[in-house]
């Protein structure tokens, strides 16, 4: 094992789905010579060349229509974009048809399509380099949403998705593509989508989040320790399939939770984990569900810290809910 980025253990991941299967074929824009904005591709085209590290034009339909219609002909495409708030051009391409056609095919075109685009907060990208949109795609059937918050499942859960016969959107937490670190395994290690990860164990209170609100969710949980609470760290991973067993059995341990994430908060993710709780654990509940989230606002450049959710915020939430109840 070597340690490395998150954006590096992408990397990774797609050199080693390359090298295993040349039906596997990377485009986007920009994702050749300049290796994607974020360098996520670097390399790559020198490695594999110009037939499957495909520089396209400045066009989301176009990008996502060619992908599917490479996937009906047996490829197994990864599609870019370079952030998600400009992925809209190609809504209607992935929730009309990509998302469809294993359905409509009775499974005989199953799709093999993933779609990885950086998202949320945390650069100084302004309102329209920040957005955290995930619920979008979680509400389609057939989409499977997969969020990694380490290098590990990065690497992991992106060569699981490039090999699923479902179409996967991977949302990669732009935030800590550098600022996180850590040991990524050699070769096809694949981490299971579906399957959500015990950060820290705990007691008092379940603490549910994903993607870049892991590490802040982290310091919440070992800040709150000072406060006598005791609190249990779950990182869903994969949004769907959400591992509901893992869900329920944290909450009917410690009889409490907090949902956290960035995107805003009417409708977000984390209304379907307290919809979850409230119909199948309601009698194992102490205290209120409570949601640490974005605003429902567009988000904001100057005020990026005050939107985004923090360990001091989401301590505060873990402590009012113990003591809640």
């Amino acid at each position: 094992m070597t340690e490395v980025t998150l954006v590096q253990a992408v990397n990774r991941a797609l050199r080693t789905a390359m090298s295993a299967d040349p039906e596997v074929l990377l485009l986007g824009e920009d994702i050749g010579v300049n290796g994607g904005v974020f360098r996520a591709t670097e390399g790559l085209l020198k490695d594999f060349g110009a037939d499957r590290v495909i520089d396209t034009p400045l066009s989301e339909t176009g990008i996502v229509g060619a992908a599917v219609g490479m996937a009906l002909y047996g490829l197994k495409p990864v599609a870019e974009i370079q952030f998600l708030d400009f992925i809209y051009p190609g809504f209607d391409q992935i929730v009309s048809e990509l998302a469809k056609f294993r359905y409509r095919s009775g499974g005989q075109y199953p799709c093999h399509v993933v779609i990885r685009s950086p998202y949320g907060g945390g650069i100084k990208g302004g309102l329209y380099h920040s957005q955290s949109t995930e619920a979008y795609f979680a509400h389609t059937a057939g989409l499977k949403v997969v969020v990694p918050s380490t290098p590990a499942d990065a690497y992991g859960l992106l060569l699981s998705s490039i090999f699923d016969p479902d179409p996967v959107i991977f949302l990669e937490p732009k935030r800590i593509y550098r600022t996180v670190t850590g040991e990524v395994p050699e070769g096809d290690q694949r981490v299971p989508i579906g399957r959500a990860r015990t950060v820290r164990e705990g007691t008092d209170v379940s603490v549910f989040a994903y993607g870049a609100m892991i590490p802040p969710a982290t310091e919440a949980c070992q800040a709150a320790e000072a406060d006598g609470v005791s609190a249990e760290l779950i990182d869903l991973r994969t949004l769907v399939p959400l591992d509901a067993g893992a869900v329920l059995a944290s909450v009917e341990k410690t009889g409490r939770a907090v949902i956290v994430h960035e995107a805003a908060r009417f409708c977000g993710y984390g209304a379907e984990i307290a919809a979850i709780l409230a119909e199948k654990a309601f009698f194992s509940l102490k205290a209120p569900i409570h949601r640490v989230t974005g605003f429902d606002t567009p988000f904001p450049y100057a005020l990026e810290n005050l939107y985004l959710p923090n360990a001091a915020r989401i301590r505060q939430a873990i402590v009012d809910t113990v003591r809640a109840g």
